[in-house]
């Protein structure tokens, strides 16, 4: 049995950008951190004359192209996987569509998973780019590359996302001290429910594709709050980090009407009020998870519990996505 888990991750500024109906006209850029939050395959071989594919649901089929979930036929059609002698189950910490980048870790650790079944070595950068062209060009998903390439990578780590489609990634240059205060300070809260980033972010790739002038400068000042929250990590300022989350979050809400709505602006507004210096809503927006960056965490945790909110603890995750069981 192979066991592969690949981290969820928070973004840290620049989010947006990696989509391809804007960087490929004016270049991307983001600081993602990959968090010890998992999504896990686990890939058997059996005596079965069939595919048996267990996640929310239950697939039992003897060939590739009748499995009903789409990342997982792509994916082994992609990488010619024919024989029906595979069990294939997925188990996650969070659940889908919180805004946590689970279906970038998904679809990295099956991957990674069947690579390791065929005894292919994978670099990073490809199994990301392998999980990309499955998102968006066999299944032309709306959504960036972001999610892959933390995924795969893990770390707190820069990437720039190139017009010609490839992607510079380098490790933030944090120092230790700042990397602890960042990661004890840094709180998420699950809002109760979730959504389909795809959805949310068509709205931003449609318009990105027609020019739209107010997305397109949206996205700009975006990518710029992205090197000045890298800029200020790199100083050790998490006063300005936690600020610069506040400006990322009141634009981010404008591209679309569905990022966020009136209880999470009253969530937002609570945790200004009892011990936040700064935060925003994680992935896509209008669901999913609320991050804060907290003067007084007590305060804080305090104020979220008693509107219903649940803490989730973190920490950051170094290995990226990787084979914990063969």
């Amino acid at each position: 049995m192979i066991i592969v888990r690949s981290p969820l991750r928070i973004s840290l500024g620049g989010g947006g950008t990696d989509l391809p109906s804007y960087y490929q006209d004016h270049t991307g850029f983001l600081i993602a951190a990959a968090i010890d939050k998992y999504v896990y395959i686990t890939l058997h071989q059996t005596f079965a004359q069939e595919l048996i594919i267990k996640y929310s649901k239950l697939e039992r089929v003897t060939h590739v192209t009748q499995i009903e979930h789409p990342i997982i036929r792509e994916s082994l059609k992609h990488l010619g996987v024919e024989a029906p002698h595979l069990e294939i189950t997925s188990m996650a910490d969070i659940p889908a569509g919180t805004g946590l980048g689970s279906s970038g870790s998904f679809t990295t650790a099956l991957l990674k998973a069947v690579h390791t079944l065929k005894k292919n070595l994978i670099h990073p950068r490809e199994l990301a780019e392998e999980a990309c062209h499955i998102e968006l060009n066999l299944l032309k998903e709306s959504v960036g590359k972001q999610d892959q390439f933390i995924a795969a990578y893990g770390g707190i780590t820069c990437f720039r996302f190139q017009q010609n489609g490839t992607v510079e990634a380098w490790p933030l240059k944090i120092e230790q001290e700042t990397l602890y205060n960042l990661e004890e300070n840094l709180l998420l809260f699950f809002t109760g429910y979730s959504r389909s980033a795809s959805s949310i972010l068509k709205e931003q790739d449609d318009k990105s594709k027609v020019k739209d002038t107010d997305m397109i400068a949206n996205l700009h000042f975006i990518k710029e709050l992205g090197f000045k929250s890298k800029d200020a990590l790199e100083k050790g300022d998490l006063s300005e980090f936690a600020k610069l989350m506040n400006v990322h979050w009141e634009h981010k809400k404008q591209r679309s009407s569905n990022m966020s709505n009136n209880q999470i602006d009253e969530w937002y507004q609570l945790a200004l009020k009892n011990g936040a210096l700064g935060g925003k809503m994680i992935g896509a927006g209008g669901g999913g998870f609320l991050m804060f960056y907290a003067e007084d965490k007590v305060k804080l945790r305090q104020s979220m519990r008693s509107a219903g909110l649940q803490e989730l603890r973190f920490r950051f995750d170094f290995a990226g996505t990787q084979v914990v069981a063969q």
